[in-house]
């Protein structure tokens, strides 16, 4: 499925309580935060795979907001453990290339408030769309941040006293920690190690949903 059919059935979904809108909710709702975009996915009639991306062209993302759609937390992107070294080769991946680009360059983006302790009262507050390749200003801020974090990463492998990565942050986005026990190291062939002691991943910072809320 492509996004332009997707939207009209996504805008419907806003504003209406989870209870309403979804059939069967999940008991883990709470604790597992990829399960509301699982159940979008499927209210849509997307089936749950491992494609990278959730459509032919872009991405469905959903994030903890306030009822105003104001965003509480940072939001997931992807893992880095299988492109590490992509990223910290002496010449990175080209942006437009990487792995992080392909899954942000087109994203539908729907804030969901969770301010209520029923999670049949939970709603999304509104929906956003973009396409790097028309934001071109969006895009050099993404592009500008992915560079230095490599630079960062790659510093920190080198220079710091564990040798390992940490987090490294840019305007709209960061790399940091996303693991759970049993943690699962990431071994770079390119310094033919671990440089880190858990998986990573791409966030986006909550500057970014600002951004994408007051200029879109």
């Amino acid at each position: 499925m492509k996004i332009e059919k997707a939207l009209p059935i996504l805008d419907k979904c806003i504003g209406v309580k989870f209870g309403e809108l979804f059939s069967d909710l999940p008991s883990d709702l709470r604790i597992n935060k990829g399960n509301v975009g699982q159940l979008l996915l499927l209210k849509i009639g997307l089936k749950l795979d491992s494609e990278l991306t959730d459509f032919e062209d872009g991405e469905l993302k959903t994030n903890k907001s306030n009822s105003l759609g104001l965003p509480l937390e940072t939001m997931f992107i992807t893992q880095i453990s299988r492109n590490i070294d992509t990223l910290v080769s002496k010449e990175p991946l080209e942006f437009t290339k990487s792995n992080i680009y392909r899954k942000i360059k087109r994203l539908v983006f729907l804030p969901v408030c969770k301010e209520s302790d029923d999670i049949k009262d939970w709603f999304f507050v509104s929906m956003f769309d973009y396409d790097l390749e028309k934001e071109k200003n969006l895009k050099k801020i993404l592009e500008k941040d992915y560079y230095e974090i490599c630079k960062k990463l790659k510093f920190d492998i080198e220079n710091s006293e564990d040798g390992f990565i940490h987090t490294s942050n840019g305007k709209f986005i960061q790399i940091r920690s996303k693991d759970s026990k049993p943690y699962h190291p990431i071994f770079s062939n390119e310094y033919n190690r671990y440089i880190s002691n858990k998986n990573h991943a791409f966030y986006f910072k909550k500057n970014f949903m600002r951004y994408f809320q007051s200029n879109l």
